[in-house]
């Protein structure tokens, strides 16, 4: 499966698990009472169809390395998984403390998860308590990993691809990374009895 459906599958993962409290429940009619308007979930799900709410793994470098004014990007994974990596700059902020912290109206936020799954349902969450800025890694760390950290080249690139590879090795050795050219399968020699 390539890295473009990993990350359309979380995507969709995302939004059908964040809207899954929303379709029914035992407590279907106090759910009724406090869900949102159908306009304001009419709107997400615009936004989602848009594609306006992800950024990607080689997009969030960029602003990283720009400097980006009022940019936050919040790591919702454990402690522990924050500890062994996180991306440069990230704050981390437990998915259950994240209605709980202060964010202001001025900044764009950046959620990102594991695989994207619960940064894209946090997505939700926030959009509902208001906050537009906001945007979430839909791969996830391992997009971040793969698109950044360890991108690769296949050896039968075109110019285009190529010419797009230089820019993000460009980004990926400022971060540390190690960007790779797929080498064509190694010509099998004949050994002899």
């Amino acid at each position: 499966m390539t890295a473009w459906w990993r990350r359309a599958l979380a995507a969709t993962a995302a939004l059908a698990g964040a809207l899954a409290p929303l379709a029914g429940s035992p407590h279907r009619r106090a759910a009724a009472r406090s869900a949102p308007a159908p306009a304001r979930i009419a709107e997400l799900a615009q936004i989602v169809s848009d594609r306006d709410d992800h950024v990607s793994a080689a997009e969030l470098a960029g602003w990283l390395r720009a400097g980006r004014p009022r940019l936050r990007v919040l790591d919702l994974r454990s402690a522990s998984e924050f500890n062994a990596y996180h991306i440069p700059g990230a704050e981390h902020v437990p998915l259950d403390r994240l209605a709980t912290t202060p964010l202001a109206s001025d900044e764009t936020i950046v959620l990102y998860s594991q695989t994207g799954v619960h940064a894209g349902q946090a997505w939700v969450l926030l959009r509902l308590l208001g906050h537009h800025q906001v945007v979430f890694l839909a791969g996830g760390l391992h997009e971040w990993l793969d698109d950044v950290m360890h991108p690769t080249l296949p050896a039968d690139a075109g110019p285009d691809t190529r010419a797009a590879f230089a820019r993000t090795a460009e980004l990926s050795r400022w971060f540390g990374g190690t960007p790779a050219t797929l080498d064509a399968a190694p010509a099998r020699r004949y050994r002899g009895c």
